[in-house]
């Protein structure tokens, strides 16, 4: 588990993050629970840079993935992916971190591109 922040226009909005970084680890994702607290969620660590894709075949909850560039900026956002939905969601362009929120939390903290991630996480690659 690490902490990880979101800078917005709102302000500074903390959150536990489970950390996926090996190849299995991002393979599995959130798939299969049922909830997630509402202060939780996932940062997938990609080894380098690249365009990803991902589904939510398996996954149960709702999510917001928010796709983040190699210095920490927010490249995109995909609000509310619908669950277990085979439907490929791609990343805006190469990135090498993807966040998974609940759903409708990247709306309620005001979260847009270019807004900045800071965590351990990405800090310490």
């Amino acid at each position: 588990m690490a902490s990880l922040a979101i800078a917005t226009s709102s302000g500074r909005h903390v959150f536990q993050v489970e950390v996926a970084d090996s190849e299995g680890e991002r393979e599995q994702g959130l798939m299969n629970r049922k909830s997630l607290p509402a202060d939780h969620g996932m940062i997938f660590v990609f080894p380098r840079s690249q365009p990803v894709q991902f589904w939510m075949k398996n996954t149960f909850i709702p999510l917001d993935m928010i796709f983040v560039d190699e210095k920490g900026a927010i490249a995109g956002i995909k609000a509310n992916a619908k669950p277990l939905s085979e439907d490929i969601i791609s990343s805006p362009e190469s990135v090498r971190y993807v966040i998974e929120l609940n759903g409708g939390e990247a709306a309620r903290i005001k979260a847009e591109r270019g807004d900045k991630v800071v965590s351990d996480v990405i800090t310490a690659r």
